[in-house]
């Protein structure tokens, strides 16, 4: 397989497990108490995947693969950070403006999951690749 498959697979698996247990065991109540009616019961499942997988294709792209062409752990850490801090601050500071129930303190946190969540699964994808398709 090449670079870009592995990379791919690498930082899909470890952005669903991560986010799994974030959204699902971690911090599920005080989602609850944080967003309360405007949570679903069960969440829709075909755009969370789309977006899963969109999401993840852009980390690989726009992080991951320069990482691997510079040879640089440090890079995909820094790049995925900043692409999660971008990417999850765009979506929370535009529900922040936009809806009620949306406050700061779920806008920070948020933020800051996805600056972690995406600068681990960047690594992840970066190792997996560089010693899968080495």
């Amino acid at each position: 397989m090449s670079k870009a498959v592995w990379a791919y697979s690498g930082a899909l698996l470890a952005f669903l497990v991560l986010d799994g247990l974030w959204l699902g065991v971690l911090m599920s109540s005080t989602y609850k108490e944080l967003l309360g009616p405007l949570m679903l019961a069960q969440p829709k499942w075909g755009p969370a995947i789309v977006f899963y997988l969109m999401y993840v294709l852009g980390a690989v792209y726009f992080v991951v693969l320069p990482a691997l062409s510079r040879g640089s752990a440090r890079r995909a850490a820094l790049g995925g950070a900043f692409f999660g801090l971008v990417a999850y601050g765009t979506y929370d500071m535009t529900n922040w403006a936009t809806l009620q129930g949306w406050s700061a303190q779920l806008a920070l946190m948020d933020m800051a999951w996805g600056g972690l969540l995406t600068c681990l699964a960047s690594l992840s994808g970066y190792w997996t690749a560089r010693k899968m398709a080495a």
